[in-house]
């Protein structure tokens, strides 16, 4: 079982909703320190300060950062290193919605997540894990795993996540490195994602009758701890390679996604 005290995290998308959840959810569970890694600069550091003043002061430092910009990612990386001396658990969970603007979806949704994860995977888990073991989070969604036909560019990308997920955490390639790599899929969770969409997010007006159709029959939201909770937990228990699905605020489980060969 993976053993969060005294490790460091990094986690992306750290300023406001589930990253900032997982953040504060890893100190409380023994955490060294995490690295709120994040775009938005203001909330970043509000977040940053609100760890440090909970859990004590150098708990948590905040970096501006652009998930889709490799340069500033692995800057991101680095300087968490050079603050904590140590680096063992990254949590990629950055997301940005837009279909219209599928270059940047992807961009965000799937090529950071991807970024983060061989950064993590090859160049800095390896050097600088406090342990044997290290652990990749990549927070995908239950988009990846049904029929979300409102936001097609969106579910692409998770279905992305998924596949990276899958094929680095094979055992193949965990008993050369110790690091596993693990998929959590939330479900509709209170979060500005998937929540409170407009008709200028979507790739047309049918698209937005569809989604509307779809958050009639939504159940109420959970709250963003309900995934950091799983998240905690899934990375002291799970499996590398495997997809965990974090709804309704119950445990998580793990599901088998697609077939056996």
């Amino acid at each position: 079982m993976f053993e969060i005290t005294g490790k460091v995290a990094l986690i992306t998308g750290a300023s406001s909703g589930i990253g900032a959840a997982i953040a504060s959810e890893l100190l409380q569970a023994g955490a060294k320190g995490v690295s709120v890694v994040d775009i938005n600069e203001g909330l970043g550091w509000e977040v940053s300060a609100e760890l440090n003043k909970k859990f004590g002061n150098g708990r948590a430092v905040f970096i501006k950062t652009d998930v889709s910009n490799r340069r500033q990612l692995e800057d991101a990386f680095t300087k968490t290193v050079n603050v904590f001396n140590q680096l063992d658990i990254v949590v990629n969970n950055a997301a940005a919605r837009g279909e219209r603007n599928w270059e940047k979806n992807i961009a965000v949704n799937l090529t950071g997540i991807v970024t983060g994860t061989i950064l993590a995977y090859e160049h800095f888990l390896p050097k600088y894990k406090s342990s044997e073991e290290g652990a990749i989070i990549n927070i995908a969604s239950m988009a990846a795993l049904y029929s979300y036909p409102s936001t097609p560019v969106y579910s692409a990308a998770k279905m992305g996540v998924i596949g990276i997920t899958r094929s680095l955490g094979a055992k193949q390639h965990y008993q050369r490195t110790k690091i596993k790599v693990i998929a959590v899929c939330p479900g509709y969770t209170s979060t500005n994602i998937l929540q409170d969409i407009a008709a200028e997010d979507l790739l047309g007006d049918d698209y937005y009758k569809i989604q509307v159709d779809m958050m009639k029959l939504a159940p109420i939201a959970q709250p963003t701890t309900a995934v950091s909770r799983a998240v905690v937990e899934v990375i002291g228990i799970g499996a590398s390679g495997s997809v965990w699905i974090a709804d309704q605020n119950q445990s998580p489980y793990e599901v088998k996604v697609l077939c056996k060969r």
